[in-house]
């Protein structure tokens, strides 16, 4: 699709888009989660430094959004599971394009790190080569 096309359309879907992935925590689940089923402990394991109630509510969104399904198994203890619903797996190229566009900002990143810079030493105000 084109930007004609795009400015034709009567909402901005990269918006839309957007309402979902609207958190760093929601993509970093939504990521999790392309991986198959989790509990909810490990989801809070993987998402370093997400507490408990940030994650419950990232995932409440999600599955009033019809993103994610949330499975309850009836045993003792209870066990809960919660995963991509097939609307939830469209986010997959999504995802996977991010994760490239990181890859290839971090290698850009790298080679301009790697070449020597001046940089101000913000402490002293004066310039130092790194």
């Amino acid at each position: 699709m084109n930007q004609e096309e795009l400015l034709r359309l009567p909402f901005c879907p990269i918006e839309r888009t957007l309402r979902v992935l609207d958190s760093k925590w929601t993509a970093l689940l939504l990521r999790d989660l392309l991986g198959g089923a989790r509990r909810f402990g490990e989801l809070l394991r993987s998402l370093e430094g997400v507490s408990p109630k940030t994650l419950t509510g990232r995932l409440r969104t999600l599955e009033a959004q019809g993103v994610v399904r949330r499975t309850i198994y009836a045993e003792v203890p209870p066990r809960v599971e919660y995963a991509l619903t097939d609307f939830g797996e469209t986010l997959r190229p999504v995802l996977e394009a991010m994760a490239l566009w990181g890859i290839r900002d971090a290698e850009r990143n790298a080679e301009r790190d790697a070449e020597p810079a001046r940089d101000l030493d913000r402490t002293r105000g004066d310039r130092r080569e790194n």
